[in-house]
């Protein structure tokens, strides 16, 4: 005779396992969905990708302790107000060029890198690009021959992928 607790066969925890692993999997799920609806551009925590026609500037909160982006008036990227879905392919283009060049080895973007080179999420407001007016030829310039035009104190040529 099996004088075994219910609580205590292998059964039992085999059926227990089977359901705990089902379960888990279903709030995965439901919690993978819910993440990339909050975080999808145009949702509630995150702008649409056509923000870059707007003046962004950072300020800080005393509150939370960090800064916090303001988003402002008009302020078109280099001077073209692009659409949406043009802002989107823009936005697309250069995250892939940003992985492509591997700036993240050096660079740090959204936090996330290393610490060799300037952070580039803030990059735009740098003050080094000297006035409004002046930023939008430099930041070109920049972008198409690094080594000639950084504004930066680090070396020339100190971001080998960037050539």
């Amino acid at each position: 005779m099996n004088n075994t607790p219910p609580w205590a066969t292998e059964a039992l925890w085999k059926k227990v396992a089977v359901w705990v692993t089902a379960l888990s999997f279903v709030l995965l799920v439901v919690l993978t969905f819910d993440s990339m609806a909050k975080t999808a551009a145009g949702g509630s925590r995150v702008p649409a990708y056509s923000v870059v026609n707007k003046q962004i500037d950072y300020r800080y909160d005393q509150a939370a302790q960090r800064y916090k982006p303001v988003i402002g008036g008009e302020q078109p990227l280099f001077g073209k107000a692009l659409d949406e879905a043009t802002a989107e392919q823009q936005v697309s283009l250069g995250k892939k060029t940003v992985q492509g060049k591997n700036c993240i080895n050096c660079h740090t973007i959204l936090g996330n890198g290393a610490y060799y080179a300037p952070d580039l999420t803030k990059s735009w407001l740098d003050p080094a690009w000297i006035s409004e007016t002046e930023r939008e030829k430099r930041m070109l310039a920049f972008l198409l021959d690094p080594e000639k035009n950084h504004v930066a104190t680090a070396a020339p040529g100190a971001c080998p992928t960037s050539t």
